[in-house]
């Protein structure tokens, strides 16, 4: 009998390790480079904003301009790592930024490769590494 409850909080004690590893690991930048340009998870080319780099870690895009634009959002379990950084929003919502510049989509991107927002108005632009 001991030796059953010794070998059951023995295997508890290791399935609590695995959880706590599991949660204690945390999700890094969902942004990739293909074809030279930087994309999000999904493979959505990713673009900043001109008028952001007179306000260093933060985004001037908000609104009607974020509905166009949108940010790319941090998941709740997103950390910092490398180039990426993550700014605070006017809206309290936490944004993925490169090199200090926060990073968009484009509404009228419909499928992976788009980069129907390049050099909009002269402000936005892809990414390219």
């Amino acid at each position: 009998m001991k030796m059953r409850k010794l070998l059951l909080m023995l295997a508890l004690a290791s399935l609590g390790c695995g959880f706590a590893s599991e949660s204690a690991r945390a999700a890094g930048p969902p942004v990739k480079a293909m074809n030279g340009i930087l994309v999000n998870a999904e493979g959505m080319t990713l673009y900043t904003y001109d008028k952001d780099r007179d306000m260093p870690g933060k985004s001037v895009c908000n609104d009607r301009c974020a509905q166009n634009w949108p940010p790319l959002l941090v998941a709740a379990d997103g950390n910092a790592e490398g180039d990426y950084s993550i700014i605070m929003r006017d809206d309290a919502s936490r944004q993925w930024a490169y090199k200090g510049q926060p990073l968009y989509l484009y509404k009228r991107d419909m499928k992976q490769g788009d980069m129907v927002g390049e050099d909009v108005q002269n402000v936005w632009h892809v990414i390219k590494q």
